[in-house]
């Protein structure tokens, strides 16, 4: 069984960030805390460290957690906003690490109410921040199969996206899809052969899941963000789970390297300190991190 109190990669990321007493720190994604714990450990009561979070669930969780902390503060805000947030806070060029735990927690994933997994029957939600946005459900209700095969396509890689999306069509004539064990019965029914090694709706719901919250879309503004707002010196630790949002990471970083003749593509120069994975004995305990990439970066001094 996983740990569900326990984030995935804890120590790489601890030691790629090195979080250090006195410091200045933001955790762009909260979850339920893990990392956050160890951070705020890390630094001592000489440090703070901001959080930031969307949904309602991890924020009320923060705040019961760490009530009386004095060095902590919780946001109820997307990680695309740490920009803004910390202009608001006046901590541009302050900030000495920022730590990105991309995708879905496992609170949020094991809640069946939330939508997200095939494997428990809630309705289809999958909204991150529950409360804005459409729910997945009404975007299925009313989306055109070409752009629901495209979604498929462009965010689950799937092969057999146009099909599925079909099927989703033709059934939703029949009955609303409100469910999420209902969707992946149509998906699965629209997938002929012998079973994959993963569930066949697998794709199919990180693609509708990522299109819902705008995943893909927040994450450059994210990551270009994080780079302008950290102290010169300071860290970007950027944990992802696909290889469309690694891809994303891989580039930017590669990106804002300052070469020789001193040109790059992006206006703040990071230089790559590690590429991480989880070790053996970690994704033993916990599968969910078998897919997880760890990237660190510095941002160099001008």
């Amino acid at each position: 069984m996983a740990d569900p109190h326990r984030p995935v990669m804890l120590d790489e990321a601890l030691a790629g960030l090195a979080p250090r007493p006195g410091g200045i720190y933001l955790d762009g994604t909260y979850g339920r805390g893990g990392h956050s714990n160890a951070i705020l450990e890390a630094i001592g009561d000489s440090g703070f460290l901001h959080a930031m979070d969307q949904d309602p669930a991890a924020i009320a969780a923060a705040n019961e957690r760490f009530a009386g902390r004095a060095n902590f503060r919780i946001h109820h805000r997307n990680f695309g906003e740490l920009g803004q947030l910390a202009r608001e806070l006046d901590l541009v060029g302050r900030i000495d690490g920022i730590l990105l735990d991309l995708g879905v927690s496992s609170p949020q994933f094991d809640d069946a109410d939330r939508g997200f997994s095939f494997l428990r029957d809630g309705p289809l939600d999958m909204r991150m921040n529950t409360s804005a946005g459409e729910p997945a459900s009404s975007w299925i209700a009313r989306a055109k199969d070409n752009e629901i095969a495209d979604v498929l396509y462009q965010y689950g890689e799937e092969r057999a996206s146009r099909r599925i999306a079909r099927r989703i069509v033709e059934a939703r004539t029949q009955t609303p899809i409100t469910r999420t064990t209902q969707l992946a019965e149509i998906i699965a029914r629209a997938m002929p052969g012998p079973r994959q090694k993963i569930h066949p709706a697998t794709r199919s719901f990180q693609a509708i899941r990522i299109y819902i919250n705008r995943e893909l879309d927040v994450l450059p503004q994210a990551l270009g963000a994080a780079a302008e707002v950290l102290a010169p010196g300071g860290r970007l630790a950027v944990i992802s789970f696909h290889s469309l949002e690694d891809r994303i990471v891989k580039r930017f970083i590669r990106d804002s390297r300052q070469t020789a003749d001193g040109r790059r593509e992006t206006q703040v120069a990071l230089r790559r300190v590690s590429r991480d994975f989880p070790t053996d004995a970690e994704c033993e305990i916990n599968p969910r991190a078998r897919s997880a990439v760890l990237r660190v970066a510095e941002k160099l001094h001008e």
